[in-house]
């Protein structure tokens, strides 16, 4: 749980990802961020959405999980929660970053176009730990002028964010629309644990399932006993892992 919260952290803090600092900017020039936190150990889940003034939300999210009996806080409610906890609040314009800004402009006055590499910049993790344990976090800033409070994919557990120490941990990047239709991250769990297959086929049957109804995306994903899965049905996905091997990889293409 600290190792995924924490790298999450991490990666909030570059501009290079859509998360945290670098988030894109909504169609009124807001930041509206989603996070979501669940644990294999117990089902436990916990998630924060539409939120512009905490500075970490995966952190909000695992406070939701483990303090309160709720799974799902939004907008106004969730920053006020994150007070409540001593979580750190910031200025909205924490997160500005004028590349993002520009690009918010030039959509605005309809000089270009979004494409599919502009809306997939959520950052996640996953990871097994020595006792067993699966966690999977997700955190993004949603996709480029955006309006009247769309929620993706990232704070919906089942959707862009599962773990079940009985088969796996997963964490998906892409648009969230079609992954909240299929409840993608939940259905691997399911094809592992009903149907008795390996993370690796319930993982290519779920992503051809996405591509049929026209979904682009990707994701990361750990199974109980360690094997790394990472799929996407686009050109490229930041990526990276690291196994108790000593084996670390980085990637960026197919």
């Amino acid at each position: 749980m600290d190792a995924v919260e924490k790298t999450i952290q991490i990666l909030k803090n570059s501009p290079l990802f859509n998360a945290g600092k670098g988030a894109v900017f909504t169609h009124s020039g807001k930041n509206e961020m989603d996070a979501s936190i669940m644990s294999g150990k117990d089902l436990n889940a916990g998630a924060v959405s539409g939120v512009g003034n905490i500075i970490n939300p995966i952190s909000a999210a695992r406070k939701v999980m483990e303090v309160s009996e709720h799974v799902m806080l939004n907008g106004k409610g969730a920053s006020d929660f994150a007070k409540q906890e001593h979580l750190q609040i910031v200025d909205s314009f924490y997160f500005f970053t004028k590349k993002r800004w520009d690009y918010l402009q030039k959509i605005l006055h309809k000089e270009q176009e979004m494409t599919e590499s502009d809306r997939h910049g959520t950052v996640g993790c996953v990871a097994l730990d020595k006792e067993g344990n699966l966690t999977a976090g997700t955190f993004t800033g949603g996709i480029t002028n955006k309006r009247f409070g769309r929620i993706g994919g990232s704070p919906i557990i089942g959707a862009e964010t599962y773990a079940n120490n009985k088969t796996c941990a997963v964490s998906y990047t892409g648009h969230g629309e079609y992954f909240i239709r299929l409840g993608v991250a939940k259905n691997i769990s399911d094809m592992m644990e009903y149907q008795n297959i390996n993370l690796e086929k319930a993982a290519n049957n779920e992503l051809k399932k996405i591509g049929k109804i026209g979904g682009k995306g990707g994701f990361i994903a750990i199974d109980s006993i360690g094997t790394i899965v990472i799929k996407m049905n686009t050109s490229g996905m930041y990526r990276a892992y690291s196994n108790p091997l000593g084996k670390n990889e980085i990637k960026i293409f197919q």
